[in-house]
């Protein structure tokens, strides 16, 4: 059986209940949550193989990188 190997950036956060929650952004809708960095990771990839047993094209995308923007908000 042949395979295709896939490499995907994930984007990784902790909420303000210091839950870790990780996305792909290459697939739609492909993202969970765990309460420890490894547990994250682990289920991240479960999420990403069922994420391409659902979707036949995927289009991996070329990393960048990740930028913050800060925006004043006027208060009303």
């Amino acid at each position: 059986m042949e395979k295709q190997v896939y490499d995907f950036t994930i984007i990784l956060e902790q909420d303000e209940d210091g839950i870790y929650v990780a996305s792909v952004p290459e697939l739609e809708g492909c993202y969970t949550q765990g309460k420890t960095f490894e547990e994250v990771l682990e289920r991240i990839k479960e999420a990403i193989e069922l994420c391409l047993e659902a979707d036949e094209d995927i289009e991996p995308m070329n990393f960048i990188g990740i930028q913050k923007i800060k925006i004043d908000k006027p208060v009303a």
